[in-house]
């Protein structure tokens, strides 16, 4: 695996430069938190009685890590919407976040219409595009956040942006210090553990990078603490390395998938399976985690586990977020792979935009 190794070699294959978007993480939560923070809002005039995140894929995924962080902090039910049209509980006492990265995205557009129809507390985020036009044509509080990264690699702004927010809004404590903490615990790890000047010996993300080149990853969370990173991780393997692979949760996993880790027996062998833990889980689960890892062992399948014992929740979620981004891209690096093109979902845009 000398290639994770070779600099020249990377600089030629990622054009577009990948690994300084996903080495800026740390720099991106600090800055994302002074934006939210400056959003000016009238919470006196808000009446609100749920939440609901409007947004797709690399927009989108903050939102499911914004839902799992606050879930024992938030008193309003929280929903995220993944689709054309809006839940019909929505109205005038909902808050709506539609983020869009691009601001072009026709889901979370069709949101933002049906939103205004249902007269929701509208607040949209994204680099600018469709929705930043809709949003000041109608009075709508619009969020700017940088341009010029990939959708995927914003999900500190299209995150902890909204951290800030529901803080001004007075609906969770004020997370300025956990911000902090996270962004320094980010950075350590970067530079100690999963960055690409630390070598492939002591370097977790290459480690599980050259596990999985030309194997099928099953990566599995835990309700209500990693079970957003999993997807995290579904999705940047994709998008990243161009590779498949799939997930699901504990405990939901061991009441289906997990029988299904019999057969084909021929291919199994090739599955490597990434348990992805934390210390605030469930006992009952970590003992199922324990139980279910021998299981699949024994269908030849290796067996990877992550755990984080460092800083708070929030620092703790991200960092098991941040080896997986580094994880896809050095396995980007070994399929041989620039990972910033996402050529398919291009030609799906335009092939819509015909119609």
């Amino acid at each position: 695996m000398n290639k994770l190794e070779n600099l020249k070699l990377i600089k030629k294959l990622d054009q577009s430069d990948m690994l300084e978007f996903i080495s800026g993480l740390p720099g991106q939560c600090r800055d994302a938190y002074k934006i939210g923070n400056s959003v000016n809002i009238n919470k006196s005039l808000i009446k609100i009685n749920n939440i609901v995140f409007a947004g797709m894929g690399g927009s989108g995924i903050g939102a499911d890590l914004v839902k799992v962080y606050l879930q024992d902090e938030l008193k309003i039910p929280v929903s995220i919407c993944r689709n054309y049209a809006l839940p019909d509980f929505v109205a005038e006492d909902t808050l709506l976040f539609c983020s869009s990265y691009s601001g072009n995205t026709e889901e979370t557009l069709s949101c933002f219409e049906n939103g205004l129809k249902k007269k929701a507390f509208i607040i949209t985020l994204g680099s600018g595009g469709r929705l930043k036009e809709l949003a000041l044509k109608n009075n709508i509080q619009h969020v700017t956040i940088p341009s010029g990264y990939p959708p995927r690699t914003a999900v500190g702004y299209m995150s902890i942006t909204m951290l800030a927010i529901l803080a001004r809004l007075g609906l969770i404590k004020d997370k300025e210090n956990n911000v902090k903490e996270l962004c320094g615990v980010l950075s350590d790890i970067r530079d100690k553990e999963i960055g690409f000047e630390v070598p492939l010996a002591k370097n977790i993300s290459k480690q599980i990078a050259a596990k999985l080149y030309k194997k099928y990853p099953v990566v599995y969370g835990t309700a209500d603490t990693t079970e957003a990173v999993a997807v995290r991780w579904r999705e940047q393997i994709a998008e990243n390395a161009k590779a498949l692979s799939s997930c699901n949760v504990f405990p939901e996993m061991n009441h289906n998938e997990i029988v299904g880790w019999k057969f084909p027996k021929n291919i199994l062998k090739d599955f490597k399976a990434i348990i992805l833990s934390d210390k605030d889980d469930h006992e009952r689960v970590k003992e199922r985690i324990k139980i279910i890892s021998g299981i699949i062992k024994k269908s030849s399948s290796e067996v990877i586990l992550l755990k984080r014992e460092t800083g708070g929740r929030l620092a703790r979620i991200f960092s098991l977020l941040y080896i997986g981004d580094f994880v896809s891209f050095y396995l980007a690096m070994l399929n041989n792979i620039d990972p910033t093109p996402v050529e398919v979902i291009d030609y799906l845009k335009k092939e819509l935009g015909k119609i």
